[in-house]
């Protein structure tokens, strides 16, 4: 099903299911997957054509902690960030990975409050669709995901 031509958020080519990094010991929780094959975002046409997804952010107030709650995005570069969002449509559901490892990256236009999501390979069917978190390394609420993401690296140091 095509979406319509105003719309501020398509989720056309993703579903959510439960993870596939879902178990026992992680708990379980839900991800992103992909519901048609996509090809990776190279510049051949058009960012509206190639684009997987495309949202809205909503800012939240000031003050808001969001080094406390993992469910919502940080919303600008300045560092310590301030700025959190609650991002639409299925973005929320996009799990993360080691950086240089996704099979998407979040372009974010933060004086727009909008984003967009592109494949940075080519996706198969049903796969999982990931991204690295831009705070997964400081974020206290990231703490424990940052330690599981990067135990290969540590097992790594420790053998050197």
């Amino acid at each position: 099903m095509a979406s319509h031509p105003e719309t501020k958020i398509d989720c056309s080519k993703v579903y959510v299911k439960q993870s596939t990094f879902s178990n026992e010991a992680t708990g379980m929780f839900d991800g992103a997957f992909a519901a048609v094959a996509i090809k990776e975002g190279e510049e051949i046409q058009s960012a509206q054509d190639m684009h997987i997804y495309h949202g809205v952010m909503r800012r939240l107030p000031e003050g808001f902690d969001g080094n406390t709650c993992p469910y919502i995005f940080t919303w600008s570069t300045e560092r310590p960030n301030k700025v959190w969002g609650m991002g639409s449509g299925c973005a929320p559901f996009y799990n993360t990975c080691k950086e240089g490892t996704a099979n998407t990256r979040m372009v974010r236009y933060f004086d727009e409050d909008r984003f967009e999501i592109f494949a940075t390979r080519d996706i198969a069917k049903d796969e999982e669709l990931l991204h690295t978190y831009i705070s997964l390394k400081w974020r206290t609420c990231f703490q424990e995901l940052n330690e599981i993401v990067h135990a290969d690296d540590e097992k790594k140091s420790a053998q050197s």
